[in-house]
């Protein structure tokens, strides 16, 4: 072996003694790396963001169906908000068809009859402006949900089973409820 040789290997085996301190970047504390630990961090980091955003979208999409919910209550509300009007208003008026009904013969009675003609018709034009409107049933077939049958008679053949043959009360519906069912004999 020549002189640098030697020189190499003694540098070499000082070397190996010689204690390397690790670097900041290489400490790991359980194995894991620096930069490890930055993309574990960011990666939570962004599950948190995920998450948070997450629920934002839910509470805002929750928002959005109460408002809604509220905007239908208030059109609904607002559509059947004569419904109790419409109630009590019906009796006055079957009065007043009835009082219609009579047999004038004086002059002072077609009078009265005229009067009492005007305010019917005034009833049911303000009744028609909020949406109230008679129930057909003359003629008609029977309906359940739109009649009530009181008495039945026998079917001909120029009445039809299950045909309404006279209506004894009138009914009403608002919009498409219905606020009185008519009262109709119906042919069985």
């Amino acid at each position: 072996m020549t002189e640098k040789d030697e020189q190499v290997n003694e540098d070499v085996v000082q070397g190996t003694e010689e204690t390397i301190e690790p670097s900041e970047e290489a400490i790991d504390t359980a194995g894991i790396s620096e930069t490890e630990v930055e993309k574990t961090e960011v990666e939570l980091l962004q599950e948190k963001n995920n998450e948070l955003e997450d629920q934002f979208l839910r509470a805002r999409a929750e928002i959005a169906n109460i408002t809604s919910r509220n905007r239908n209550e208030r059109e609904t509300l607002q559509k059947y908000r004569s419904q109790d009007l419409g109630k009590k208003l019906l009796p006055a008026i079957d009065n007043l068809e009835r009082a219609m009904a009579a047999d004038v013969g004086e002059e002072q009675a077609a009078n009265l009859k005229k009067g009492v003609e005007m305010v019917l018709e005034s009833l049911r034009q303000a009744l028609k402006e909020e949406g109230i409107e008679e129930i057909p049933a003359e003629g008609v077939s029977f309906d359940p949900n739109l009649h009530q049958a009181v008495q039945t008679v026998p079917a001909t053949d120029d009445v039809p089973a299950d045909t309404i043959v006279n209506v004894l009360q009138k009914g009403y519906k608002l919009h498409d409820r219905v606020l009185r069912a008519s009262m109709v004999i119906v042919a069985q």
